[in-house]
This record gives structure tokens, C-alpha cells and sequence, in this order.
């Protein structure tokens, strides 16, 4: 991808003080990963390299099993490559201890999954404080900074509300907001919207986009919902252990097929080129 098709992102645009170019967030280069069953080698993720700048927001499709999770696992530090490197906000994970790489994930990335893994037993608001009383930070101002990004959800006046008391989509919107309330930079979301009705993931996709655009937070989507991917700044297809950048013109040629058309069945780039 060029510098110029970066910048052509309306949410790509915060720059570093250093460089006149797009601040990169996130990296991976060369990433490998590779599990054992028994006799055989499974290589689920080979040679792949990723870049993803400030304000972005990346799609990642692809087939069951393709190893989107796994992807996004590595890239948040919650496992570690068999080989290559990731870098969040130029720090390589590898060089990291495992204490430092937690404080590493909980300064500078959010995370949010398909089922919302909300503690049961506190409101919205001890959920969304619980990223900031583990940083160290006193009480009273983590309650405060929760309860506004709480607000910004749209969720104000759901506060002391526990999971059982709202709705799927509250329950998404309080993942979101605990995800967002360290002000990370970069966002790591695993199928967010699955568990949800179309007109509740319609809302959910929309307060996305309105957070990216209002905090300039990078954003790294695993998903199925082809409508959805197909709104954000770019889509990569996940397929035999790389990624594939669809671009504009591939993306419009396979919705000219119709509604079965899926982004996952895109030609192989060589094909695509007519190579």
C-alpha cells in the first residue's frame, strides 16, 4: 500500500511530530506460527506482515480456520510467534518480559471479543474502571474517566447496572467502552458484532466508527459480516497463512456478483493481475 493511498483515510491522518507521514501503530513482519499434533506441523500463519497507522481501520477476513483468532492473538500479545516480530507503538513483544508485556497491552491496546466476557458480578461502571484500578490508578478518577466514556456509549444511565440487566447490545457497548477507556492505541476486535441482531450491529458499527473518528484510535477487526468490512478503511483476506489486500476494485467486482458474492472467495492476486 502506498503513502498516498494511506493518506487518502480520513481517520489515517494523525501524523508523528517526526515524520510528515502516518504514525505506524502496529507492525508485523515475517510472523509465523506453527502448531504441533502429534507427528504432523500445522503452519497456520507464515511469513505474514502487517502495518496498520493511527486513526486506521483494518478489516481481516477470511475462511473458518483460516486463523484469523490466531492472528489476532499474536498481535495483542496474547501468545507468542514461533518466528518474526510484532511491534505495538515501536516496542518489538519479543524483547518484553510477560509483566511487561501486560503493562505494554493495557497502555496501549484495548480489546473486545464476540461474547462481551463481562464480569457478572460488578455494574458497567466496575467493569469499565477494572483496566484502570489494574494500571494503579486511584478510585475516584477511574470511576470518573468510566463513567464518561460510559456516557460517550450512550450508556450514562446505565452505570450501576450489572451485565444481567442489559441488553446484548449494552453489554457490547460496556466491552467497548471498558476496550476504550486507557485511551489505547489501537483497538483489537474479535467478531464483535456476531452474537448481535443486524439492527443492533448496525448501532455498534456506527458508534465504531463515530469513536475512531472523535479519539483517532486505530482499529483491527476479525469479521465475518462482509458489509460491515467492506465499510472500514481497508480489507485484508486472511488466506493460506497470509494476507491479501482486497482493494477498491476487487472489493466493487465481487458485490457486482450479487449477495452470495463473498469477499473470501476473491481470486488469488495472481489471478486478480492476470499474472
Amino acid at each position: 500500500m502506498s503513502m498516498r493511498e494511506i493518506r487518502q483515510s480520513p481517520t489515517a491522518q494523525m501524523v508523528s511530530p517526526d515524520m510528515q507521514e502516518p504514525e505506524l501503530m502496529l507492525e508485523c513482519r515475517q510472523l509465523c506460527k506453527v502448531y504441533t499434533q502429534g507427528p504432523e506441523r500445522v503452519e497456520v500463519l507464515r511469513n505474514l506482515d502487517l502495518r496498520v497507522y493511527a486513526g486506521e481501520r483494518v478489516a481481516i477476513v477470511g475462511a473458518s480456520g483460516s486463523g484469523k483468532t490466531t492472528l489476532l492473538n499474536l498481535l495483542g500479545g496474547l501468545d507468542l510467534p514461533s518466528s518474526g516480530e510484532v511491534m505495538i507503538a515501536g516496542l518489538n513483544l519479543a524483547s518484553l518480559n510477560e509483566a511487561q508485556r501486560d503493562r505494554m497491552r493495557n497502555r496501549n491496546l484495548g480489546f473486545v471479543y464476540q461474547f462481551h466476557h463481562l464480569l457478572g458480578e460488578f455494574t458497567a461502571l466496575e467493569n469499565v474502571s477494572m483496566p484502570l484500578l489494574i494500571a494503579g490508578n486511584d478510585v475516584r478518577r477511574s470511576a470518573a474517566r468510566a463513567a464518561a466514556i460510559l456516557e460517550r456509549v450512550g450508556l450514562g444511565h446505565r452505570l450501576q447496572h450489572k451485565p444481567s440487566e442489559l441488553s446484548g447490545g449494552e453489554r457490547q457497548r460496556v466491552a467497548i467502552a471498558r476496550a476504550l477507556v486507557t485511551e489505547p492505541r489501537c483497538v483489537l476486535l474479535d467478531e464483535p458484532t456476531g452474537n448481535l441482531d443486524r439492527h443492533t450491529a448496525h448501532e455498534i458499527h456506527a458508534l465504531m466508527a463515530e469513536l475512531n473518528t472523535q479519539l483517532a484510535t486505530s482499529f483491527v477487526v476479525v469479521t465475518h459480516d462482509e458489509e460491515f468490512a467492506r465499510s472500514l478503511d481497508r480489507v485484508l483476506l486472511l488466506r493460506n497463512g497470509q494476507l491479501e489486500e482486497l482493494d477498491a476494485a476487487t472489493r466493487s467486482a465481487i458485490a457486482a456478483r450479487g449477495l452470495t458474492a463473498s469477499l473470501v472467495e476473491a481470486p488469488a492476486q495472481d489471478d486478480a493481475h492476470g499474472e
